[in-house]
């Protein structure tokens, strides 16, 4: 082995480090990026310095622990995002529904004080249009809220597909890589592992790396969506049991389009959202729907057990709206079910999913959506089911089918449809007795502020103020979990970027060490030619 090829080895090792150290340097802020080292070793049959590797400093595990850490953080922030919005309407004390409430007891207090006089009946009824408004008014925002959702799954769903795409395309490309070349460029493995965690942030998935270096990425019961150079592309559909709400779909492999389980929709932005509709925004739409439902059928009935200045018996005070019941797409029969209010007090602030057990018994399966308690129930003489307060009632119970299944919403959207339909002042029932200084009636309607009638264990006052709690706790507790996430996202980017990111101090030392190196092996090679010319020159 001659001195020139040693020499010519070194400054051929010299120049790849000094390549590899410029391409960390130039990159240290490239996103997803990994340093790289130059492995040197002696070459075969010694004399010399061959480059064995130019290794990427990965390390899977790390990486693994962190895109699942920051997938929660994500979900943890989506939902925050969401449900402060919830806090920061239901805690202001100015536009809240307490005072409201407040305002038109009163206002009954006023007519009880004074039940003929026009200004005291005024005060009912422009109280009562407040109210009324103010709770359509929540509603309204809570429904933009559900539609916001909506929107947002719809576009989660997009950047997932594509991500997934991306993947799937940098599996392909990293195989041929390999065959073509026996390894695969680390910017196409940087490029791929950037993608792998863009995608935890918006969905939690399960990576499975086959022997062959390719990725595969799985999400909820084990749906591929990305497998070797195929992915499989989520689809946002309505669910079958609500129109109204936007769904993750997936097509099997039968090609069948299926509605995922959301409970298995977890981490990333995706799963946040998904997480804040059916634990928060469903409740506190449900809550204020209850409330909205109670306060009005209280009224409502107390009012009508009075009489007006006309010597007439009072009619209903509040318009609000009947249960909304829901026939899944997916059923076989061909039976309509219809809901009605049954005792308003027992409303609970909840969804049930009905399904036909026993279609020829009229037998169900009831389950309480928040808490998922299930009962059964069956239809009596009447073909009617009565639980929670509410009365369902089934058109043909012979069109029932095995499996068939509905989804009642006895409040939810109630109070969207609130109003105060009393315009007249002398249409208030005051009085018991018709006599204009009567006030029996309207002391009757003052004092069921006080009264136990909200699913049959809060005031109305109560049960706002429970509705308020609620969501100040989810939203405090989210935070809390927010900023736990956080703190170990941070510090396993931190241990992520001790290994594979770039350290500019440290670059910058090699920079000149393998300066040194380089210009070391190119004396080596002056030497040899100076000797060789010696040697010449004796000749």
């Amino acid at each position: 082995m001659s001195i020139f090829s040693i020499g010519l080895s070194g400054l051929n090792a010299a120049q790849n480090a000094l390549n590899t150290t410029g391409n960390n340097i130039s990159n240290v802020y490239t996103p997803g990026y990994n340093r790289e080292l130059t492995l040197l070793g002696e070459r075969a049959g010694g004399g010399g310095v061959t480059v064995n590797d130019i290794q990427r400093q990965f390390d899977s595990f790390v990486a693994s622990q962190l895109n699942r850490a920051n997938s929660e953080t994500s979900a943890l922030s989506s939902y925050v995002t969401q449900v402060s919005q919830i806090d920061d309407l239901l805690a202001d004390q100015q536009a809240g529904l307490a005072p409201l409430m407040q305002d038109m007891f009163s206002a009954f207090e006023d007519l009880v004080s004074a039940p003929s006089d026009p200004a005291a009946r005024q005060g009912v009824i422009g109280t009562a249009d407040t109210l009324s408004a103010q709770f359509r008014a929540f509603d309204e925002y809570l429904n933009d809220m559900q539609s916001g959702v909506n929107q947002q799954v719809r576009e989660e769903i997009s950047l997932i597909n594509n991500t997934a795409e991306q993947i799937a395309n940098l599996n392909r490309e990293i195989s041929l890589a390999k065959a073509k070349h026996g390894e695969a460029p680390n910017t196409l493995l940087n490029q791929r592992d950037q993608l792998v965690a863009d995608l935890n942030e918006r969905i939690d998935v399960e990576l499975s790396v086959q022997q062959s270096g390719t990725y595969n990425l799985s999400i909820g019961n084990g749906q591929p969506i990305v497998a070797g150079s195929r992915s499989f592309g989520l689809e946002a559909i309505s669910s079958a049991s609500d129109p109204a709400r936007t769904v993750v779909g997936y097509r099997d492999s039968a090609n069948n389009l299926v509605e995922l389980d959301q409970d298995k929709i977890t981490g990333g932005t995706l799963g946040g959202l998904i997480s804040f509709r059916s634990e928060a925004l469903d409740k506190t739409q449900n809550q204020l729907g209850q409330l909205a439902v109670s306060l009005s059928s209280a009224i409502n009935e107390q009012h009508r057990a009075g009489i007006d200045l006309n010597g007439e018996t009072g009619g209903d005070m509040f318009a609000v709206a009947e249960p909304r019941l829901v026939s899944n797409a997916n059923n076989s029969g061909s039976a309509v079910l219809d809901a009605a209010f049954g005792d308003p007090s027992a409303l609970a602030a909840t969804d049930y999913t009905l399904t036909v057990t026993d279609a020829a018994n009229g037998e169900f399966e009831i389950t309480r959506l928040d808490n998922g308690e299930r009962f059964t129930a069956t239809l009596d003489a009447n073909g009617e089911l009565s639980f929670g307060g509410v009365v369902v009632s089934v058109d043909d119970t012979a069109a029932l089918a095995d499996g068939d299944s509905f989804e009642l919403q006895p409040v939810r959207g109630a109070a969207g449809s609130m109003e105060n339909l009393i315009s007249d002042t002398a249409a208030i029932a005051a009085s018991a007795s018709g006599s204009s200084g009567d006030n029996e009636n309207a002391l009757a309607l003052q004092q069921l502020q006080e009264k136990v009638l909200v699913g049959g264990s809060a005031t109305f006052s109560g049960a706002y103020a429970i509705m308020v709690s609620d969501v100040g706790s989810y939203t405090s507790i989210a935070q809390v979990n927010l900023e736990a996430r956080e703190g170990l996202s941070e510090q396993l980017t931190a241990l992520q970027q001790s290994e594979s990111g770039v350290n500019l101090d440290e670059e910058a030392a090699n920079l000149i060490r393998f300066q040194q190196y380089y210009q070391a092996n190119a004396k080596v090679i002056q030497t040899a030619s100076t000797v060789l010319d010696e040697i010449l020159r004796l000749r």
